[in-house]
C-alpha cells in the first residue's frame, strides 16, 4: 500500500538495477544539496489560523495560459524508459488525468510528438498542459529546429535550463560506469529531422560560453513564454527581468549540478523579493508532501515542481503509480489547507511559516 510518495521509492529500489536507481536517486559530489532540498523544508514550521474554515479548497491554478488542477507540477527528468518500458507515455498520461502541467524533458526516451499525443489521448475533451524543457545548443539552427518542433507538438512555454555550463559530476555513477543509456535507449528529441524523417541521435551538449545573448536570440525567435530554470543569485533574477524572460523556476538541478548551494526553499523569499512580483516564481527540489507545497506557497511561490517522486511513481507502478503520486500529493495539500485555515491558495501568506530554532527538528 502506497501511504506517501516516500513508500513508492522503497518500492523502485526493489524493482530497478542499482545502476539505474543510484542514476535517479543520486546527487553530485558528495551530496550536500540533495539532502538540502528536502532538510530546507524540515527547518521551517507551519503556523495555522482558526475559524476561517470553507467546506471545499480551491487549487486550481491557472500559469502561462496552462490551466492546472493543483500548483504541483511534473518537473523536468530524463530517460523514463528506463524505469518503465513505456516510459514517458506513462507520465503524460497520467500527468493529463491528473489535470497536473508535465514538463517534457529534452532527454526525454520518446520525443515530444508521441508523449503529447499520449497526453491528449488520456483527455479527448480537453487540451492537456505540456511545457518543454530546453537546453540552449551551441548550434543555434538545431536549437530553433527544436523549439519549432516543441511548438508544432503542442508545448505552450518553454522551461530553459540555466545551471549546467558543463555536466554535474554524480560519484555514483562514476563508480558503476554508467556512462550511457543501455542499447535501444535514446534521447528522441535529438532526433535529427529531414523531411519528417528521423535520422541520427545528437548529444546534448553542455557549453560553457552560453550567456544572456543566448536568452535574448531565444526571445527573437519564439513566441511562447521563455521560464529560466536555475537561476540561483538575485541579482540574475533582476537580470533575467531585463532579458524579457517569463518566469523563474528555482531550482538546483535536485542537487545534481554544483553541489553545496543552498536548498531552493531557503533561497526562495530572497528571489520572490527580486522580481517583486512582476514574474512567477516557481520552485522544485525537495518536495516531497503537501505541507512542503503549502510551506513554498506561503512563501511566495506560483507552484512547485516535483522530479524524483515521478520517476518513483513510474518504476513502482507504472502509470497508476505516477498517477498515484500526484493523487497523494493533491490529497495532502487540500488537508494541509484545510488545518491552516485556507480556503484556496490565495489565502497562504508568509506569515504562516516559522523557522524552525535552532537545536529542533
Amino acid at each position: 500500500m502506497f501511504l506517501n510518495v516516500r513508500d513508492f521509492e522503497e518500492v523502485a529500489r526493489t524493482r530497478l538495477d542499482p545502476v539505474y536507481y543510484d542514476y535517479v536517486a543520486g546527487g553530485a559530489r558528495d551530496e550536500v544539496t540533495l539532502r538540502a532540498n528536502e532538510e530546507g523544508f524540515q527547518r521551517l514550521s507551519l503556523l495555522p489560523r482558526v475559524l476561517r474554515g470553507r467546506e471545499k479548497r480551491e487549487l486550481d491554478v491557472s500559469l502561462f495560459g496552462s490551466r492546472a488542477s493543483m500548483p504541483v507540477l511534473l518537473s523536468p527528468t530524463a530517460f523514463h524508459r528506463l524505469v518503465h518500458p513505456e516510459g514517458e507515455l506513462a507520465t503524460a498520461r497520467a500527468a493529463a488525468a491528473a489535470g497536473a502541467i508535465m514538463i517534457v524533458s529534452m532527454a526525454s526516451t520518446v520525443a515530444v510528438e508521441e508523449v503529447a499525443a499520449a497526453a491528449r489521448a488520456a483527455v479527448p475533451d480537453r487540451a492537456p498542459a505540456l511545457w518543454f524543457q530546453l537546453y540552449l545548443q551551441p548550434d543555434l539552427e538545431f536549437t530553433e529546429a527544436l523549439v519549432r518542433r516543441a511548438t508544432e507538438a503542442g508545448c505552450t512555454a518553454l522551461v530553459v535550463t540555466v545551471d549546467s555550463p558543463v555536466l554535474g559530476l554524480s560519484e555514483r555513477n562514476k563508480r558503476n560506469g554508467f556512462t550511457d543509456l543501455p542499447e535501444g535507449l535514446r534521447c528522441e528529441n535529438l532526433r535529427e529531422l529531414r523531411g519528417g524523417e528521423p535520422g541520427s541521435v545528437r548529444q546534448i551538449v553542455m557549453s560553457p560560453e552560453l550567456s544572456w545573448e543566448h536568452v535574448d536570440w531565444l526571445r527573437r525567435h519564439t513566441s511562447l513564454p521563455i521560464l529560466l530554470k536555475g537561476v540561483l543569485h538575485p541579482e540574475d533574477a533582476r537580470l533575467a527581468l531585463r532579458h524579457g524572460v517569463d518566469g523563474l523556476l528555482l531550482s538546483n538541478h535536485g542537487g545534481r549540478q554544483l553541489d553545496s548551494v543552498p536548498s531552493t526553499v531557503d533561497l526562495l523569499p530572497e528571489m520572490v523579493d527580486a522580481v517583486g512580483g512582476r514574474i512567477p516564481v516557481l520552485l522544485d527540489g525537495g518536495v516531497r508532501r503537501g505541507t512542503d507545497v503549502v510551506k513554498a506557497l506561503a512563501l511566495g511561490a506560483a507552484a512547485v515542481g516535483v522530479g524524483r517522486p515521478v520517476v518513483w511513481g513510474l518504476a513502482a507502478d507504472g502509470e497508476r503509480g505516477v498517477r498515484r503520486v500526484l493523487e497523494l500529493l493533491r490529497e495532502e495539500l487540500d488537508h494541509t489547507l484545510a488545518l491552516c485555515g485556507a480556503g484556496s491558495l490565495r489565502d497562504l501568506t508568509p506569515d504562516l511559516v516559522r523557522r524552525t530554532p535552532a537545536g529542533r527538528g
